[in-house]
């Protein structure tokens, strides 16, 4: 056997990179939307834009899906986490009135895992699909010393395309909006190192909790589709993605100065796991502040427009009403309690 120094020896595989690479480019080259230019493995991407849009901006975003990885690591379960990934970045480019255009990851880990990143992957190419993106490229980067055995980090970059006469701008919300609630699909990817303290302060045994399992990994909700028409037909005035700050922090971005949005807690509708986290000793104040309780995403549009809006989504994700805007100096005003 030879002694001399190879990169392999330092705990990093090229050939296996390569083949996950090879794996990406199968998959991706069927989907594409230009499979002649499949820019999987060049050192960059080239997409062209549509040419029947008329003075397009860019709108880019960019997001991780925080410790909700050691759920998966702890599940050994990868498949979902790839959509949460592609949700954080494409629900933040609907914000501005953009539609996702193109999609691209960056995945390190200590060492490859043909098996998880697949899995991971399978997830990511779901994602682009429910959010009607093509994912151009990415990088896999092999950390040895970095991360530890079995730990890794994964992170989204998205561009969306905007044509000017439908930016969202906050001049557009005025005094009587409504302020609409989306329901999440659960935790979305937000909050997690509070939920990891909870389970190992009160010791609970997650991993043969069934119901745990199901809430802890839920896919992030993509509202690319009911929101994108909702954009494309001029009926919403203001939106907001709640992430990380929760409710208050995340409209907080949107109201114009001297507007406030006046919100009901009382309105709103929990899920079960938030439910179950508040019996956790979770006050309401935290809750409020670290999670999006049920609500995740909100509009802001004409009362006249909200029996129509209404139509563009499932039962499921049927939009309600918590709030209005009032004038005010205060962005949030928060009243009620919500009923856990």
């Amino acid at each position: 056997m030879s002694n001399n120094l190879t990169y392999a020896k330092s705990g990093v595989n090229i050939r296996s990179a390569d083949k996950f690479i090879r794996f990406i480019s199968k998959i991706t080259s069927k989907q594409s939307k230009n499979p002649k230019n499949n820019n999987i493995g060049n050192f960059g991407s080239v997409t062209k834009l549509p040419s029947k849009l008329k003075n397009v901006h860019l709108v880019a975003a960019t997001d991780g899906v925080g410790t909700k990885i050691e759920i998966a690591n702890e599940y050994n379960k990868f498949d979902t986490i790839g959509i949460d990934l592609v949700a954080m970045s494409v629900n933040d480019i609907l914000v501005q009135g953009g539609k996702p255009f193109v999609f691209l990851d960056y995945i390190s880990i200590n060492k490859i895992d043909q098996k998880k990143l697949k899995n991971i992957f399978k997830g990511i190419h779901k994602g682009c699909k429910i959010s009607e993106c093509e994912l151009v490229g990415g990088e896999t980067a092999e950390m040895p010393e970095t991360y530890t055995k079995g730990k890794f980090d994964i992170a989204g970059f998205c561009v969306g395309l905007v044509e000017k006469n439908k930016i969202l701008h906050s001049q557009k919300i005025k005094k009587n909006n409504l302020v609409i609630a989306i329901p999440s699909s659960g935790l979305h990817s937000n909050g997690f190192s509070l939920v990891r303290y909870l389970l190992k302060k009160n010791k609970i045994n997650f991993k043969k909790n069934k119901q745990l399992k199901k809430w802890l990994l839920e896919p992030t909700k993509i509202y690319v589709k009911e929101i994108g028409k909702l954009i494309n037909l001029k009926l919403i005035n203001g939106c907001a993605h709640i992430t990380g700050g929760g409710i208050k922090n995340n409209i907080a971005r949107i109201i114009p100065k001297n507007m406030c949005a006046k919100i009901n807690l009382n309105k709103i509708k929990p899920k079960n796991i938030f439910s179950w986290l508040k019996k956790n000793k979770i006050s309401d104040k935290e809750m409020l502040k670290t999670f999006n309780c049920g609500v995740g995403f909100i509009l802001i549009i004409n009362s006249k427009k909200f029996n129509r809006i209404k139509k563009f989504f499932p039962k499921k994700y049927s939009p309600y009403v918590i709030g209005k805007i009032i004038e005010g100096k205060s962005k949030v005003l928060l009243n009620g309690k919500i009923d856990w």
